[in-house]
């Protein structure tokens, strides 16, 4: 298919245009959830996610994403618990629509639910980020494509088997992004990311983040997260929350392979990475 740009372009999302390539955007990672893998989970506590929203804002954040169920992948952690469409209902929508009325940053709802997803647009989400891509629940795609707003579609499967990962993962996601225009989502709201930690070893993680610039040929923004996740926790043989300078390292190298948004946790920190790194990849003059 040759809808796609050559090059990245801008996307409008939520009334912010952001133009790739210009700077690395940061995204906030607001976990409404109980058992998040990175320990910030804040269950149905409004008042407590929305005061992280706004600092995560203050430190910088471009975009804020709300999740309401746990993605860690069972492989990993083995007291995963499933999350009834009601329950993540009941803890996202009243999230969204608090920050709706403070953030002046958009917001991303972090959902493969197309029920959740209709909801959360409705409640003042501009973005929804898939971790399943639409594979899920493909109705999800049609929520977008009506709303008119930006999707996150990620590469994922189960198990760790590949014939050849980085062209094997650059294939799915082109397939991925022509299902998704096929559905009626438009080019310039789709980003693209390679699942760090989601079907994937710890080696392979690495060989992803290593290889990054080969995912330059999608066309498309690239999302990159890796921030807490098991992969620093093996090579540095340390808990989810000593994990900040190994997140900084996987950060910087991400914008040096291309990435234009890194979701995360420590969002202060590594908005003061992002803008080093920046100046180096990206150049920088003294103001």
């Amino acid at each position: 298919m040759d809808y796609i740009t050559p090059h990245r372009g801008e996307t409008t999302i939520g009334g912010t245009r952001f133009s790739w390539g210009a700077r690395t955007y940061v995204m906030g990672v607001v976990n409404a959830t109980l058992d998040s893998f990175s320990r910030d989970g804040l269950g149905g506590d409004v008042e407590a996610a929305t005061a992280q929203a706004l600092r995560f804002q203050e430190a910088g954040a471009d975009i804020i994403d709300v999740g309401g169920e746990s993605t860690r992948p069972p492989s990993v952690y083995s007291d995963v618990q499933p999350v009834t469409a009601e329950e993540e209902l009941s803890r996202v929508v009243p999230v969204i629509e608090s920050l709706s009325d403070v953030l002046q940053v958009p917001i991303s709802v972090d959902t493969c639910r197309a029920a959740v997803a209709s909801r959360a647009v409705d409640a003042g989400a501009a973005m929804i980020n898939d971790v399943w891509a639409m594979q899920r629940d493909p109705d999800i795609a049609a929520v977008a494509a009506e709303a008119g707003v930006a999707v996150v579609l990620m590469h994922n499967q189960k198990g760790t088997v590949y014939d050849d990962l980085v062209p094997d993962v650059v294939g799915e996601l082109r397939r991925i992004m022509e299902d998704a225009l096929v559905a009626g989502i438009a080019p310039d709201s789709i980003v693209l990311d390679p699942g760090m930690g989601f079907g994937k070893t710890a080696e392979h993680n690495l060989e992803l983040l290593r290889r990054l610039d080969e995912l330059d040929e999608l066309g498309r923004p690239i999302l990159v997260g890796l921030s807490r996740k098991s992969t620093i926790g093996y090579v540095l043989d340390l808990p989810v929350d000593e994990r900040v300078e190994g997140t900084a390292a996987t950060v910087a190298l991400s914008i040096a392979g291309g990435a234009d948004i890194v979701r995360v946790h420590d969002v202060k920190e590594m908005v003061r990475v992002a803008r080093m790194t920046d100046a180096v990849v990206r150049g920088w003059k003294r103001a």
